[in-house]
């Protein structure tokens, strides 16, 4: 038996262009042409090497989240203070730029763009969400028990509290773009971490 072509591309590099392109235009607004293109492929070797586009497109998804995932998990994990970490990462949303504000989450993007379109790719995408609250809630237990948070909310609901915070902060900054605006409203959702 012979061994297949070798790739001739790098896949993490050429998913990681698919990932910019549909977090900027969305599944359904990206057409084929536009998607060989930001991934600088031709159709067969996009088809030989990934399948069609709703595969690109679930490919994607979970290489933003390995990325993403592991960012944030590192990241906290690395701060002096996980909590205080979450309430800074939550701040820093309110000072990206516009076109950051503009593309908002790609996974609640595609929560709310597939909800009725594909429900399957809308489950990939509200499950690597619940990855993500499974990581604030990993630490925020861990603060709880510690003493290091004093609130007497469990730490469940205060993890699906922040996603909640994560999903309606990454619509309304689509609306109001400056910091002034968006600040005192994540402040507000913070408080409940003391």
């Amino acid at each position: 038996m012979t061994a297949g072509r070798p790739k001739d591309f790098d896949e993490a590099a050429v998913l990681d262009k698919a990932v910019d392109i549909f977090w900027k235009q969305g599944y359904e607004a990206t057409n084929l042409e536009e998607l060989l293109a930001a991934m600088q492929m031709g159709k067969g070797s996009m088809y030989h090497n990934f399948g069609n586009k709703r595969e690109v497109f679930k490919l994607a998804l979970n290489r933003f989240m390995e990325n993403f995932g592991k960012w944030l998990e590192n990241a906290i994990l690395n701060s002096n203070d996980p909590v205080k970490f979450i309430k800074d990462f939550f701040r820093g949303i309110a000072r990206q730029d516009s076109n950051d504000h503009k593309k908002g989450c790609f996974l609640g993007n595609t929560v709310a763009e597939l909800a009725c379109i594909d429900p399957a790719l809308e489950k990939v995408a509200a499950d690597h969400l619940e990855k993500i609250e499974l990581i604030f809630y990993a630490h925020i237990k861990e603060a709880h028990k510690s003493g290091k948070l004093k609130t007497k909310e469990d730490p469940r609901l205060l993890a699906r509290h922040l996603i909640n915070l994560w999903n309606g902060i990454n619509i309304t900054r689509r609306m109001y773009s400056r910091s002034r605006d968006l600040l005192p409203l994540i402040e507000l959702q913070l408080r409940v971490l003391h």
